[in-house]
């Protein structure tokens, strides 16, 4: 005798497949949400910067080289501005997928904004007097994670046109990490001056810079567990 038995335990797989990319399209999201938090405050400080340069508000001490050279500063803050919230999309695989030509646009946008970020920041530190409480440890890591983020950007371009995809992608991925170090170093400072109250120059040279090996250190992490999961699935 055959019996129809429906096991309502059993779950068809169908469904369960197609969990998978909505999962993955949610972590998407989750981190360029992460990525756009993270750039918030060195966003606001230059928007900040910006209108004070524009609208005419007091020369101070602090401001002072700001005003006797105004445009490397504009370029930096604007062209940061970009990189960080265009360049968090660029982390989207569904926008890559979907919008290939929207991808290729916006990639050609950010790495123009990325070249200018780091050049004009490297004007800035060989040019500007030093506000007090910038040392020259702290003007050579700038030139360091400056020329970095440069050579990454370069690196990034030159290996997409060989069609390197993988190698592009572990490129630009560490020249944002530099250029977002301005966000995890509010964080840095912050949490230093917590616990031992305002820095000294030696102190605040080592929190920024520990901005800046943060971010590398996950980059690093997500390419090499990108390349592990990559060979796994091969």
């Amino acid at each position: 005798m055959k019996t129809n038995v429906f096991d309502k335990s059993r779950v068809p797989n169908v469904p369960q497949k197609a969990k998978a990319p909505a999962r993955r399209g949610s972590a998407e999201w989750l981190v360029i949400a992460g990525l756009l938090i993270l750039s918030f405050i060195p966003l606001a400080g230059g928007a900040f910067r910006l209108t004070q340069l524009t609208g005419g508000a007091a020369i101070t001490p602090a401001n002072a080289r700001f005003f006797a050279s105004p445009l490397p500063v504009m370029v930096h803050i604007v062209g940061a501005s970009m990189y960080a919230i265009l360049g968090a999309f660029q982390f989207a695989n569904g926008f890559r997928r979907r919008w290939p030509v929207w991808h290729r646009v916006t990639g050609r946008l950010v790495l123009i904004c990325g070249l200018l970020v780091g050049l004009s920041g490297l004007w800035m530190v060989l040019f500007y007097v030093h506000p007090v409480g910038d040392g020259d440890f702290l003007s050579a890591q700038r030139l360091l994670f400056g020329s970095g983020m440069i050579v990454s950007i370069v690196l990034g371009f030159t290996t997409i046109r060989r069609g390197y995809v993988t190698r592009h992608r572990a490129w630009m991925m560490r020249g944002y990490a530099i250029g977002l170090g301005a966000g995890t170093q509010a964080l840095t400072l912050m949490a230093g001056e917590m616990i031992s109250g305002p820095p000294s120059e030696l102190s605040r040279a080592l929190l920024m810079g520990a901005g800046w090996v943060i971010n590398l250190a996950v980059a690093e992490w997500v390419i090499r567990r990108r390349s592990t999961s990559a060979v796994r699935s091969f």
